[in-house]
């Protein structure tokens, strides 16, 4: 039972099947700088309060310090039987110190040992998250600025509805990612409150400090009941459910992107260097990353499930299920993380296909809309305006016309006398476009400002 921290109360060693069945070390290894920072936080305060000498703090954090450098340095070893990632780090204290290393845990428990190494870990994951969301602003920024004279048609149920500026458009894309930031930031200050201190449950009877250590990890306050923070996983939960709704985004954006780079679309180039082929079909030019992108948020998808269904029914306080919320944390990380880099990289490299677009912008008449309301400026009830271009659009359709434009002035007037020979001020694509003025709306000078703004928002 050598180097269990339960070995005074077992009789027998433990079975190895159980060491093999119960370990996490394989995957919380990657709390080790989190868990050291942690553990020198704590001795400081215990120190703070008396209960470690200052000789006895500074051997604890030289030694810390020195086996942080192990790790990095790749000569850290590690084995299931010693369980996690915790246990690792204070034995190889105790074989370093003694006695001195076995005080470290004094006041604490891995329970709220391993709360408060997830925070940490949970929280610079969010900053690298946030910071990954910026670069894909900046690349979307790029696009718009690249593509601003391109007019796209707008799509509802996906047929064709009204024309957008390509600029529009991905602006539609950093305005979603900018509220996945503010879930990010909202996230952030709900985690960054401090469990230690809470111990196996119940709090300690030793005279800590949880402000100290609060203020020493960068903690915005404590938390302020034991039971709750032994048992709380809710800003692991929160914080996958926000890696997810960027997953769901990108998936969004990539499966337009996809059907866009098709022939029958053909709305997108790609190069060469971001797409793959095909091991039979010579011809082929795969854009696979944005498959992949798509794909991946399945992934994403399934760690918030897991950690859902993980958590349901738990009773209060810690319980060894919690062990399982690390691996879809890191994974939801390590899938969203890649997934913005790359979506970047895609969107630095696409080219719209402007003279493709171009060629079949007339078609679905995406005018239709901004001539109803060239009716309603003119007095005409909204469903009358809209009954009379339905009409219009039947009537090109049955004369195999395309545009709305190319119906003749006598057409126009007999549909209804307001349609008189200035509706060709808004007939076209690039009329309707002109044409709109809202706040928010695809309005040539309303997407400069936004345009603007959120340069000066993310460049400076």
């Amino acid at each position: 039972m050598a180097g269990k921290p339960w070995s005074g109360r077992f009789g027998a060693g433990t079975d190895p099947r159980i060491e093999e069945f119960t370990e996490s070390i394989s995957f919380d290894r990657r709390l080790f700088k989190q868990d050291i920072r942690g553990s020198i936080a704590h001795a400081r305060m215990l120190h703070h309060v008396g209960l470690l000498a200052a000789e006895e703090c500074q051997q604890i954090e030289r030694a810390l310090s020195e086996i942080e450098a192990e790790r990095e340095s790749g000569r850290f070893a590690f084995g299931v039987e010693r369980e996690d990632v915790h246990m690792h780090i204070e034995a190889r204290l105790i074989e370093k110190l003694g006695d001195v290393g076995r005080k470290l845990h004094t006041a604490r428990s891995r329970n709220d040992q391993v709360a408060t190494g997830v925070k940490l870990w949970a929280r610079e994951a969010l900053g690298q998250i946030d910071a990954g969301l910026i670069g894909l602003q900046r690349a979307l920024v790029a696009g718009a600025e690249r593509h601003r004279a391109v007019i796209l048609p707008g799509y509802t149920h996906m047929q064709r509805a009204q024309p957008v500026l390509a600029a529009h458009y991905f602006l539609a894309y950093i305005e979603k990612l900018e509220r996945d930031r503010s879930r990010l930031a909202d996230c952030r200050k709900r985690l960054n409150v401090l469990p230690l201190g809470a111990a196996a449950l119940a709090g300690t009877s030793l005279p800590i400090d949880r402000d100290f250590v609060a203020r020493e990890l960068g903690f915005d306050g404590v938390a302020a009941n034991s039971l709750d923070i032994a048992s709380d996983r809710d800003f692991v939960v929160e914080s996958v459910f926000v890696l997810t709704m960027i997953a769901e985004h990108l998936a969004g954006w990539a499966e337009e992107w996809v059907l866009w780079n098709t022939q029958e679309f053909g709305f997108l180039a790609l190069p060469d260097a971001l797409c793959t082929g095909s091991s039979i079909m010579p011809q082929k030019k795969n854009p696979d990353v944005l498959e992949l992108i798509r794909g991946r948020a399945a992934r994403v998808v399934g760690d918030l499930t897991t950690l859902l269904v993980l958590v349901k029914g738990l009773p209060l306080a810690y319980n060894r299920d919690l062990q399982e919320d690390k691996e879809p944390l890191f994974d939801a990380f390590d899938t969203v993380q890649a997934c913005l880099a790359m979506a970047a990289v895609v969107v630095e490299g696409a080219t719209l296909r402007a003279d493709r677009i171009a060629e079949r912008l007339d078609e679905g008449f995406l005018d239709a809309t901004t001539v109803m309301e060239f009716l309603i400026q003119r007095g005409v009830p909204q469903r009358s305006a809209h009954e009379v271009i339905g009409r219009l659009v039947g009537l090109c359709e049955r004369r195999g016309l395309q545009r709305l434009a190319d119906l003749a002035d006598a057409d126009l007037a007999a549909a209804h006398p307001q349609l008189g020979p200035e509706v060709r001020t808004v007939l076209g694509v690039e009329n309707a476009v002109k044409a709109f003025r809202s706040y928010g709306s695809t309005a040539p000078t309303e997407v400069e400002k936004q345009l603007e703004r959120w340069k000066q928002a993310l460049f400076q």
